[in-house]
């Protein structure tokens, strides 16, 4: 595929710069040095999203970034466009983000070098949240919505994940029941809960540090949501931590330092969270590593649903 990364280097005035795969998980990622500057071209996921959906993303990308936050900026190509075909991809240019990706710290820092970097990450939530709620969304913007519908409906977001093919009867029957008893309370809530726009896939492999800087990237996923689910989303991987608590302190208190927001309803979202990942790893147990991560998958949510259902 770093063919088709080439051929679409004119489009964007990028004639003969030097192109390296940089990451490959749902995009393709080549990293496009190009004098002294450095670019990051993606070749998006055939059949993710529509080019309504990802020419909705990147404007959003670029308003974000005018906005102060951190993120990869989105590069107008010759014709003044943000998206392209190329041989049957989908093709987009970001400015390239310096740094290292959250996880790196995660892995190796110890808590107390974490706990600061976790606060710093909660803020920067909060602050993108707030822009978010005064950008004037356009009229023609199409991004999917994690509402509950989108969570727990009949056609969620990321599947139907009570329907994951390699559940065995108790789970199924498990996360069924938790599906009826968490869409009960989320009606009940749903009115009083802060929404709008969210990234919805902030783990530590979509944020990245450079210095003090927190920078996100990868807005695949992002669309209308909770944002309570956001900052689930960034904590659910740490379950199971001895510093849960510690992590999870610090990234609510450092949220709450710039936004105000109702924690009441926190571990309802983490346990949806960690449910949608048995919906989307159903459709990939064909890929590297799958079986692995859909068999912990299905024991993150038997051990949540379970909870939340002995309340």
């Amino acid at each position: 595929m770093i063919d088709v990364a080439r051929a679409a280097l004119p489009l964007w005035g990028l004639d003969g710069s030097q192109v390296k795969l940089a990451a490959a998980r749902e995009n393709q990622v080549y990293r496009v040095d190009c004098g002294a500057q450095s670019y990051a071209l993606r070749l998006h996921r055939p059949g993710y999203r529509n080019d309504d959906e990802l020419r909705s993303e990147l404007v959003w990308m670029a308003a974000v970034a005018k906005n102060g936050t951190k993120v990869p900026e989105p590069r107008l190509s010759k014709n003044d466009l943000y998206l392209h075909e190329v041989g049957g991809f989908q093709v987009s240019v970001l400015s390239w983000l310096n740094g290292s990706t959250f996880r790196q710290a995660v892995d190796t820092w110890p808590t107390d070098k974490l706990i600061p970097v976790y606060f710093s990450l909660g803020q920067e939530m909060a602050k993108f949240h707030t822009g978010l709620d005064r950008w004037q969304v356009p009229k023609d913007f199409t991004r999917w919505s994690w509402d509950r519908e989108g969570l727990l409906g009949e056609t969620p977001v990321w599947g139907r994940f009570w329907e994951n093919p390699t559940l065995e009867a108790p789970d199924r029957e498990l996360l069924y029941q938790f599906r009826i008893e968490a869409d009960r309370e989320l009606k009940s809530r749903e009115a009083g809960l802060d929404y709008g726009l969210i990234h919805a896939d902030l783990l530590s492999d979509n944020v990245m540090i450079d210095g003090d800087v927190v920078q996100f990237i990868d807005f695949d996923d992002g669309g209308f949501g909770f944002r309570l689910f956001d900052l689930a989303t960034t904590l659910v991987k740490l379950l199971g931590r001895a510093d849960y608590d510690l992590l999870k302190g610090a990234l609510l208190d450092g949220y709450q330092s710039a936004r105000a927001i109702d924690l009441s309803a926190f571990d309802l979202f983490v346990a949806l969270r960690c449910v949608t990942y048995v919906g989307w790893i159903a459709d990939r147990l064909d890929e590297p590593g799958a079986l692995e991560r859909n068999t912990n998958n299905i024991a993150a949510a038997r051990k949540l649903a379970t909870a939340y259902l002995a309340i």
